[in-house]
């Protein structure tokens, strides 16, 4: 038996529209993440992007669960002296709601070059509408 490897001649991407209204993050983020590497298609090879374009929508509409909108925080270093900045998860919600499911699915993504190509195709919008009709994206439903 042989192993299979897909070609790029193989690989067909598709987009899909995720209304994230009500899905708690984590488990949103996981789902997308496996779909942006192509881990629900026959054709899946580690080392390469066959994953599919994902739109998520309503984004400020994320469940969080627990007291993680007061104690979880985002921390980033300019490395300079006194460069440290702490951002809780609640601040981020309320300014830039898209921003917490992008760091969510990218923390869930391999940390390579392979990694940054496929959170490329990851389009996130704070409200229920975006741009990407042209593409025609069929709407997907997330498993419970």
């Amino acid at each position: 038996m042989k192993t299979y490897s897909a070609r790029e001649a193989d690989i067909t991407r598709r987009w899909l529209v995720v209304d994230a209204e009500g899905k708690t993050l984590g488990r949103l983020a996981a789902q997308v993440a496996s779909v942006l590497k192509g881990k629900h298609k026959p054709i899946y090879t580690p080392h390469m992007d066959t994953g599919d374009h994902v739109i998520v929508i309503n984004a400020e509409k994320v469940r969080l669960t627990g007291t993680k909108p007061e104690k979880k925080t985002y921390f980033h270093h300019t490395l300079y002296p006194g460069g440290a900045t702490v951002t809780r998860l609640s601040d981020l919600l309320s300014k830039h709601p898209e921003r917490v499911i992008m760091k969510a699915v990218k923390g869930m993504m391999p940390k390579n070059r392979l990694g940054n190509a496929m959170i490329r195709k990851l389009k996130v919008y704070a409200g229920p509408e975006h741009p990407h009709s042209a593409q025609m994206p069929e709407v997907w439903n997330l498993e419970a």
